[in-house]
């Protein structure tokens, strides 16, 4: 990222879970494409508010959108519904990245994504639990676990440790009474307090989330359905042999 970037938009590493998987090849570099605030379908539009037109939104979100784009083949209706209130999203996207990106902590990117998968379900809230079901397949390499979640989390292929961690996002997530014994079984699990307080945090962010996203009727991208479901070499073949 360019520092002119950065201080220009003061969030601009809010991209890289999109952005890092390119890099890690975890995701295909598509042909570059222009971004467009059009509709993925008339039928069925992102969301219940209008998307400014390019030429009316500010110059940084702009060019933050236009690189997720460029660089994944597909824009986030998350950054096209967002942009509705330019102030909102800058304070969106700088907070996610400052729980999502962090380099410290015992969390890794996988079970970030799973304990927004889990918490996004008892929310209801469909664009997360398919937009992040996919990013957790990619970080995991793992295409069915998110599935499994979805359905019952407690009976999913989960290790005690990720058990543990959910336990205690979905307790946040439901307003429970938090206790010391919460934190006491993290700790019997390898977390300390500050993981813990990643753990909560995730929650409760996106618990925002999900209520944003569902009074706005925010439409997943047909694109996150099919993300991380083969390996990459099985889907290129795939796709060669449709080709």
């Amino acid at each position: 990222m360019s520092g002119s970037l950065l201080r220009g938009l003061r969030l601009r590493p809010a991209c890289p879970p999109l952005l890092s998987l390119l890099a890690s090849g975890g995701l295909r570099r598509q042909p570059c494409v222009a971004f467009s605030t059009k509709d993925e379908s008339a039928a069925r539009p992102v969301g219940r508010y209008p998307v400014p037109n390019k030429k009316d939104m500010p110059y940084d979100i702009v060019e933050l959108m236009e690189e997720v784009e460029m660089k994944t083949g597909f824009l986030p209706n998350v950054f096209k519904a967002m942009s509705h209130r330019p102030a909102e999203f800058r304070a969106f996207f700088a907070y996610y990245n400052a729980i999502m990106n962090k380099d410290t902590g015992r969390l890794s990117k996988a079970d970030k994504e799973l304990i927004i998968v889990a918490t996004s379900v008892v929310n209801r809230c469909p664009y997360c639990v398919v937009a992040h079901g996919a990013l957790h397949r990619i970080y995991s390499k793992q295409p069915a676990l998110a599935d499994q979640v979805i359905v019952n989390w407690k009976l999913a292929d989960l290790s005690d440790r990720d058990l543990a961690m959910l336990e205690f996002a979905l307790a946040v997530c439901r307003a429970d009474n938090i206790t010391e014994e919460h934190f006491q079984k993290l700790e019997r699990h390898g977390f300390d307090r500050e993981d813990a307080w990643d753990i909560g945090m995730i929650s409760a962010f996106f618990a925002m989330s999900n209520r944003i996203a569902h009074y706005i009727d925010l439409r997943p991208n047909k694109e996150f359905y099919t993300m991380g479901r083969m390996p990459r070499g099985e889907e290129e073949k795939e796709e060669a042999e449709h080709a």
